[in-house]
């Protein structure tokens, strides 16, 4: 992990525990993680489930991988040393979603199975929930997507330490959840997370 660089701070903690939290919003949080190549549909799935949370009175926020390298992590590249302090911030990040009892969905690519499992740690040091979901998509399928055209830049070698091209993925080996977006439809998809939540209790009255 991370070194703490800053001495003389302290944890303080508030007057309102996260189970009043939980009960005001009439939900449970947790951090779903959606990981996969680029062009698998992680960002796609996430809207989709947005959304249909949000249908239903329940407070979610995405937190895609663009989005917060627009912002955040606006200084960090895409080294493995880079990739590695992203995934961390975004893990933290999502922590403080999961405390006020909403639902992180946190599209990242986040290729190294060591980086995604320091997040979970992150989690269960503090009792909280995360979910992984396998955006499962064959290369070739999510290269012939290619919505950004990122694919092609890094065939021609306009990219370097391009996911699936030059540098690798390492796939979940035991996701909560594993979805197979090149045999299912986003609705079906969706339906499967919503179920998921629903089973083990996150989701009461939906």
């Amino acid at each position: 992990m991370t070194e703490q660089k800053a001495t003389n701070v302290h944890w303080h903690d508030g007057e309102i525990s996260r189970e009043a939290r939980c009960e005001l919003m009439g939900q449970k949080g947790a951090t779903l993680w959606f990981t996969g190549l680029s062009g698998s549909g992680k960002s796609t799935i996430a809207v989709a489930l947005e959304n249909t949370l949000h249908q239903h009175g329940k407070l979610s926020y995405r937190l895609d991988g663009d989005n917060i390298r627009l912002g955040i992590n606006k200084n960090l590249g895409f080294s493995a040393e880079d990739r590695t302090e992203n995934i961390r911030r975004i893990g933290e990040i999502s922590k403080l979603f999961v405390d006020s009892a909403v639902f992180a969905l946190s599209s990242f690519i986040s290729p190294y199975r060591e980086d995604r499992n320091k997040v979970r740690e992150l989690h269960d040091e503090s009792g909280y929930n995360f979910i992984e979901v396998y955006v499962d998509c064959p290369l070739a399928e999510a290269e012939k997507r290619d919505p950004k055209g990122l694919y092609k830049k890094a065939r021609a070698g306009e990219i370097k330490n391009f996911t699936g091209i030059d540098d690798p993925y390492e796939a979940p080996e035991n996701p909560e959840i594993h979805l197979r977006t090149d045999q299912m439809t986003v609705e079906e998809e969706v339906s499967t997370i919503i179920n998921y939540l629903k089973e083990r209790g996150f989701l009461k009255d939906i």
